[in-house]
């Protein structure tokens, strides 16, 4: 489970990079503490390099069961802000990556590129 505060961005990017690049070997979903919608500017980054995230959408993590969740990453230091039962998964990561909201391309991009550094390395970790 990928979580930020809205699941608009940085969230959403993980999903896709997760469900592409990690197809076969884990299952993914991303929430926010609340729900909004997915920002155009991270469909359109993404789909520069190819991952289609345009089908995806906003959910609250009030819709998701912790227990269904082995590995819990939250993208912006929300991590002090969910459930303990959240906190308190196998794997529990709070990258704190910067918001891209209202940002230049170059920064949305810079935050794509960084999302996937890391969805690569808890792949690997997973896997």
């Amino acid at each position: 489970m990928f979580v930020c505060k809205k699941n608009s961005r940085r969230s959403q990017m993980a999903e896709g990079f997760a469900r592409t690049l990690g197809a076969g070997k884990i299952a993914v979903s991303s929430s926010g503490l609340e729900s909004s919608h997915v920002d155009p500017k991270s469909v359109d980054i993404m789909s520069e390099i190819g991952i289609d995230i345009s089908n995806q959408t906003s959910k609250a993590l009030s819709d998701f069961n912790p227990e269904d969740y082995d590995a819990v990453i939250s993208l912006c230091g929300c991590g002090v802000n969910l459930p303990e039962a959240w906190v308190l998964r196998d794997v529990f990561e709070d990258w704190q990556l910067d918001d891209p909201e209202g940002q230049s391309i170059e920064t949305f991009r810079r935050v794509r590129d960084e999302v996937k550094e890391r969805v690569v390395k808890l792949i690997e970790s997973l896997s």
